[in-house]
């Protein structure tokens, strides 16, 4: 027993290694005045990145649209396939499986190409370079990963209480309200989760339909072969709310067990 814990401290040790050290380096990089090879630790430090970032006035302006695109396109995309869901949980098997591989069609092809098939409907509408725009081209690519997920949780011990709720007189309305969604909220935290980094760190798509608006990902990309430092210090930026969301799906998933 001893020697399997002593093991699972190894694991555990080394996946912290695995997920910590790349974080430490962009950390290091986006502080780095001067670095060069073959030192190990950057020779002088400076917030040279953060502020070149700032100064454009660039960073703030995509930290603020990929936040409420990333967020809206979650929470339709949770409405959306939210009935989808169950209606899929409630087919046969073999109907099932033909239908999500229909429904996940969009992820086999590559964002920009969807991106670039949209940017025609979303001229015509007048949507393009708007977080209206952005949104519904990120839904094509988020919808599928929360309806895999979300369908997941609507199974026969769900309808059980629902059921019950129902003779207990319990309207449609409450019964979402008070037993569905707390019965599914570890389901719906990850489905919510997977949908906020999926548009999060949409790139493709963005760039196709987005047309000028300022998106985390597409002011950090133009820096990463120029000037690294401000490209970590971007990358900083774009981790920190998928880092937040990590730990507030993680700890409603604990409080769902």
């Amino acid at each position: 027993m001893r020697e399997i814990r002593r093991h699972q401290a190894w694991s555990v040790a080394a996946l912290l290694v695995l997920f910590v050290a790349p974080l430490l380096g962009l950390l290091l990089q986006s502080v780095a005045a001067v670095w060069r090879f073959p030192d190990l630790l950057p020779t002088q430090l400076g917030l040279r990145g953060f502020q070149v970032a700032f100064g454009t006035g660039q960073a703030g302006r995509a930290l603020i649209n990929s936040l409420v695109v990333a967020l809206v396109t979650t929470a339709l995309a949770l409405a959306l396939a939210w009935p989808a869901a169950r209606v899929l949980a409630q087919v046969g098997r073999r109907w099932r499986t033909a239908l999500l591989l229909v429904l996940a069609a969009p992820l086999l092809v590559p964002p920009l190409a969807t991106g670039t098939g949209l940017t025609e409907w979303m001229i015509r509408l007048g949507l393009t370079g708007t977080r209206t725009g952005v949104v519904l081209a990120h839904l094509t690519v988020v919808l599928p990963y929360v309806l895999l997920i979300l369908q997941t949780g609507f199974g026969g011990r769900l309808r059980e209480l629902e059921e019950m709720a129902g003779s207990a007189g319990m309207g449609p309305a409450r019964r979402l309200v008070l037993v569905s969604i707390p019965s599914l909220r570890g389901v719906i935290a990850a489905a919510a989760l997977l949908g906020f980094l999926v548009s999060w760190s949409q790139y493709g798509s963005s760039l196709a339909v987005g047309a000028g608006l300022p998106l985390l990902p597409l002011v950090l990309v133009p820096y990463i072969g120029s000037d690294p430092t401000v490209a970590a210090a971007l990358s900083v930026l774009f981790l920190l709310p998928a880092l937040a969301a990590l730990a507030l799906a993680l700890r409603v998933g604990r409080e769902a067990l």
